[in-house]
């Protein structure tokens, strides 16, 4: 077994992991798959208690939230909850937002549940994939931190539509062995003039993160979320990003391939995940990196399990939401995936099942943790701005995809 450092993400295996196709559902009409949505969401009927299971769920989720014991044998959550509830489950993995959003929508009755990150979760329940969620159908909402209920990527309109699984930061890392300490986002990674080689993620969301600097930066644009931005707004950060643009040597989605960057020397400086830092910081030799929050603050992603509005496993999809984000099952996943889990006792499963206290401290999971206070998590953009504003219309996410398919050329 790997040391408790290593396993932060052993699930990068997943991202090579044969995906399994989901149970086909009673066709009836679906909603149109919608990139933009400015409406809000029609709630309709819940379930008012879990019944007998239907015996199968599909589920679409971020590589390493669903594990089997194919990639190791002991790490298998899928034949337990089998076991428990005579639900077979069959599973596919993704590897952003985007492509989440267009497998759910483009097969709208493949899959049962989806893990979705607040840049999908909304377009999702706005164009009408997905259903509200009766929360008092799934006792371990109870335990999940306050801070990660009621967010305008899971919630709308006073309706939850879904159940937070976990959360973190996009933070930055470089190489110490070629970049002095870094505390700001302006010395080097939003600095024209850099002589470093930057890697960043690959998705129009990226676009938030040059907001983030501007709102320190450019006071005067009067930016107080950076997913709402209006034409002056955007155009200040599309300017932004098109200053670094010459010096970014690698888009990334794949950790894996992130990590390989900096061990090789191809690239010194990036937007990253705490986990991938743990992972390069304990190889040996130890890849010579640091990981820091900067502090103008920084994006971060907090996940939600959703149920599709057509499904036909719906008593399954409940029991697969009170299950994935039970104390024992959320810690494992948080441990093995390598972030902050969102049941607030999963960090005592971790400390004594995988005897690693610390885990919880070093990816900042309480919601006292000052960490938080200048993380905007993913949210999808939206033309009514999602800020508040009524005087401007911003920039919706059709807007952003382009601006991004242009930006890299």
């Amino acid at each position: 077994m790997a040391t408790r450092r290593t396993f932060g993400l052993i699930a990068v295996v997943a991202l090579i992991a044969v995906a399994c196709s989901g149970p086909a559902a009673t066709p009836t009409p679906a909603p149109t798959p919608a990139a933009t949505a400015t409406t809000a969401p029609t709630p309709i009927p819940t379930i008012s208690a879990v019944g007998e299971g239907e015996g199968a769920l599909s589920v679409l989720e971020w590589p390493g939230y669903v594990e089997d014991g194919s990639t190791y044998p002991e790490f298998d959550w899928v034949h337990p909850f089998e076991e428990q509830t005579g639900c077979d489950v069959t599973f596919q993995n993704f590897g952003t937002s985007d492509e989440a959003f267009s497998l759910f929508t483009t097969n709208p009755t493949q899959y049962d549940v989806i893990s979705a990150s607040g840049d999908a979760s909304k377009r999702l329940a706005l164009a009408g994939f997905v259903q509200p969620v009766n929360v008092d159908l799934v006792p371990n909402y109870a335990d999940i931190y306050p801070s990660l209920k009621d967010q305008p990527y899971n919630t709308f309109d006073g309706v939850h539509y879904g159940i937070p699984h976990g959360r973190g930061a996009n933070q930055l890392m470089y190489r110490n062995d070629v970049a002095d300490p870094q505390t700001r986002w302006d010395q080097e990674m939003f600095n024209p003039n850099t002589t470093l080689d930057l890697s960043v993620y690959d998705a129009p969301i990226y676009i938030a993160d040059a907001a983030v600097e501007l709102m320190s930066t450019r006071p005067d644009l009067g930016i107080t979320n950076p997913y709402a931005l209006d034409d002056n707004q955007f155009q200040a950060a599309i300017d932004l990003l098109t200053a670094q643009r010459p010096h970014i040597k690698t888009y990334w989605t794949d950790y894996v391939a992130q990590m390989d960057s900096f061990r090789n020397g191809d690239v010194d400086m990036g937007t990253t995940w705490q986990v991938i830092a743990n992972l390069l910081q304990a190889e040996d030799p130890p890849v010579p990196v640091d990981i820091v929050n900067p502090e103008e603050g920084a994006t971060g992603w907090s996940d939600t399990w959703m149920i599709n509005s057509r499904t036909q496993h719906i008593n399954c999809a409940y029991m697969w939401l009170n299950y994935i984000v039970s104390p024992e099952v959320n810690g494992e996943i948080a441990y093995y995936y390598g972030e902050a889990p969102a049941n607030s006792k999963a960090c005592d499963v971790i400390a004594t099942v995988y005897e690693y206290p610390e885990h919880c401290d070093v990816y900042h999971a309480a919601d006292d943790d000052p960490f938080w206070d200048k993380i905007f998590y993913w949210q999808t953009p939206e033309a009514t701005c999602v800020d508040g504003r009524t005087n401007v219309q911003c920039k919706d996410f059709g807007d952003w995809s382009s601006a991004w398919t242009t930006l890299k050329g």
